[in-house]
């Protein structure tokens, strides 16, 4: 899909859609629970349905209702957990990457001989080191590096060490895999967690399921780097009855940003200012680029003022960059954005991707080897971009456009319905003059 947006001033309000890094959490909860559980979540996407599917093919059984999802969960034998699961079935985890790294040591919990398959670039995305925890654990995982990736086995409870610079959702796979073991577990990480936030994300959806997570640190020695260790001793998720997701700052933010880059505020309804999502922080980044915030009960709102370039670290904030690096583009002097190395790793090469294309637009814009160094312009060009297939990189471009001077054409525009189907329909909202075109 085509999008050719004609370059004007975004305003007004638009409704936050539901956090997709909370649905995934809570939904397969849910579908490991004790009893039935009615999850609130007020929109879904290409993503959410994908973990669906997956908990679906374990024997979970989940039905869309006006807002959200019913989940029941699948029945369970005495010795091994969900019953379906130890038959095996096919896991299509789509193009998300949450999907397998929560799903994986699920699967391989639960012992099941599974299938896992995906598209795009998820086979080629790393999975080590969870997966040789995994297997150290007693599963056997065969096809590493694509799909399909057959699992069989059954994990072990023990204890699990991970390197804090890899993704966080290898630590909280194995977190929301741990009660389903015959023991307790406890996952060390080592060094500095990167995106610790989503960390939290996860012990906030397993306590709204009856499961404490008990955290200790332990600081660095001669002998070793700092140890941060989560345990859980609980067997079993008890549904609370009703759940509900909470409106997404990670999407938010492409409004938020655009309010920054607007000559009226732009607000989003719906999102928790005490939200434990690591991605409210941009209202922090855009105070520090000079935008003025407004903060009110599930209300934030941005609106322009002078902006100025400032350097910050990514490490907790990865999926902000691109939108982020669309504001350093028209603000004054240099922004230099740090820790971007995991922006590698995403749908796209999301560090190469962000520069590209935000170039094509007339930005100014470096790669400096895990850093990404803009300096701001009055205005972008306009031009030709390409999503590579990556959301936050078609959002981007479009968030963009409404500080060009000429018409702006996204190929690939429908990369959208990852994370944010009704996108476009929300960018006509605030007044853009997008038209979409199937190819």
């Amino acid at each position: 899909m085509k999008a050719i947006i004609n370059p004007r001033p975004l305003a007004g309000t638009v409704p936050a859609i539901a956090s997709k890094s909370m649905a995934h959490r809570l939904i397969i909860a849910a579908a490991l629970a004790n009893d039935p559980t009615h999850v609130v979540c007020n929109t879904t996407c290409a993503d959410i349905e994908a973990t669906v599917r997956c908990l679906a093919a374990l024997g979970a059984k989940i039905e869309a209702t006006e807002d959200g999802f019913s989940v029941r969960p699948a029945p369970r034998s005495v010795e091994l957990g969900l019953l379906k699961a130890l038959h095996g079935g096919t896991l299509d985890c789509g193009e998300s990457g949450s999907t397998l790294r929560f799903m994986l040591p699920v699967a391989c919990a639960l012992g099941a001989e599974a299938s896992f398959i995906g598209a795009g670039r998820l086979g080629s995305r790393p999975l080590a080191p969870l997966s040789d925890e995994i297997i150290a654990a007693g599963c056997n995982l065969d096809g590493l590096g694509g799909f399909p990736l057959k699992t069989s086995g059954r994990m072990r409870a023990g204890r699990f060490v991970l390197p804090g610079n890899v993704s966080s959702q290898y630590i909280s796979g194995l977190l929301l895999s741990f009660p389903l073991l015959d023991g307790a577990s406890e996952v060390a990480v080592m060094g500095k967690i990167e995106s610790r936030p989503y960390i939290n994300l996860t012990i906030q959806a397993m306590k709204e399921f009856g499961v404490e997570v008990a955290v200790r640190h332990a600081d660095a020695t001669s002998a070793q780097p700092e140890t941060t260790t989560f345990s859980v001793n609980a067997r079993g998720y008890r549904s609370p009855g009703t759940v509900q997701v909470e409106g997404d700052w990670s999407n938010a933010a492409f409004w938020l940003c655009a309010g920054a880059l607007s000559n009226a505020p732009i607000s989003v309804e719906g999102v928790s200012l005490n939200s434990a999502q690591g991605d409210r922080n941009v209202m922090a980044a855009l105070s520090r680029f000079g935008a003025r915030i407004q903060r009110a009960p599930k209300r934030a709102t941005a609106q322009p003022d002078a902006l100025n370039g400032f350097e910050m670290s990514a490490q907790d904030i990865p999926d902000l960059v691109p939108v982020i690096s669309a504001v350093a583009s028209c603000a004054q002097g240099t922004t230099v954005i740090r820790d971007c190395a995991r922006l590698r790793i995403k749908e796209s090469d999301r560090l190469a991707t962000t520069a590209s294309e935000l170039t094509a637009l007339g930005a100014h814009v470096e790669i400096d080897a895990d850093s990404l160094i803009i300096q701001g312009t009055t205005e972008l060009n306009g031009g030709t971009v390409d999503s590579h297939n990556d959301h936050r990189i078609a959002m981007m471009a479009a968030v963009a456009a409404s500080r060009c001077t000429s018409q702006v054409v996204i190929n690939g525009a429908e990369a959208v319905n990852k994370s944010y189907p009704d996108f476009f329909d929300h960018y006509r909202l605030l007044g853009g003059d997008v038209t979409l075109i199937e190819e």
